[in-house]
């Protein structure tokens, strides 16, 4: 009866946390208290002498997969920056996307304040990093300060829940986005020394060739994903 009563005692202890836990994910703002959370430690980490160097190593960690002659490896910074980012603004982009079709940003009245807002906060913030920067040699990083960190901003955003409108949601996570676009165009354009064309113009035949499918009225998500992945 004891052993019983033990194995069951842990089992509603395992129920418990994992509901809760599923409960904690699901909220608006359990994401964003994550965040927050993570960010601290790795700001702490980073900036005390006898964890900085363990902080950074850990970011320099190559992490892939060596199957026969295919062999993929990035370090752990990078599959953050080139593989969760990617999929997080897909999944941004989506939510822009259902915005434009039949939401908030469906009228060219309503998709020009966010807009014109992200030029601002391109723009201002270039024109005081080169007034403290200028003629030192930081000057050339002007395009740094350019785009703003829509996952922290969301994040940060979406602790407040439900207190926080809808339509205000809406408008940062656009301005955000047209802010980030243009931050890339600019770095394409100003910091770039060259440009495969090879590699962009396959991309642009990928891009044509989904646009053709949902042209076509296919709908099937799984349908997109190897050309998504292959983009």
């Amino acid at each position: 009866m004891a052993k019983r009563s033990r194995r069951y005692r842990r089992a509603k202890t395992w129920y418990l946390l994992t509901r809760h836990g599923n409960n904690f994910l699901g909220s608006q703002w359990g994401g964003g208290a994550l965040l927050v959370l993570f960010s601290f430690i790795a700001l702490v980490l980073a900036n005390i002498d006898a964890t900085k160097h363990l902080y950074h190593e850990l970011l320099e960690t190559e992490i892939g997969v060596h199957i026969n002659n295919f062999r993929l490896f990035m370090t752990f910074e990078e599959w953050v920056n080139d593989a969760l980012m990617a999929v997080f603004f897909f999944v941004v982009g989506l939510e822009i996307k259902r915005e434009i079709i039949a939401g908030e940003l469906s009228s060219v009245k309503h998709a020009t304040l966010p807009a014109v807002a992200a030029l601002g906060g391109m723009i201002v913030p270039a024109l005081i990093y080169l007034l403290i920067n200028h003629g030192s040699e930081f000057e050339a990083g002007w395009g740094v300060p350019m785009a703003t960190d829509i996952a922290f901003a969301i994040g940060v955003l979406s602790l407040l829940g439900k207190r926080v409108p809808i339509s205000l949601k809406i408008f940062l996570t656009a301005l955000a986005i047209v802010d980030d676009l243009g931050a890339i165009l600019v770095i394409a354009i100003f910091y770039t020394s060259s440009i495969d064309f090879v590699m962009l113009f396959s991309g642009l035949a990928v891009l044509g060739l989904m646009f053709f499918m949902n042209t076509r009225g296919v709908k099937r998500s799984l349908i997109y994903l190897i050309p998504g992945v292959t983009v």
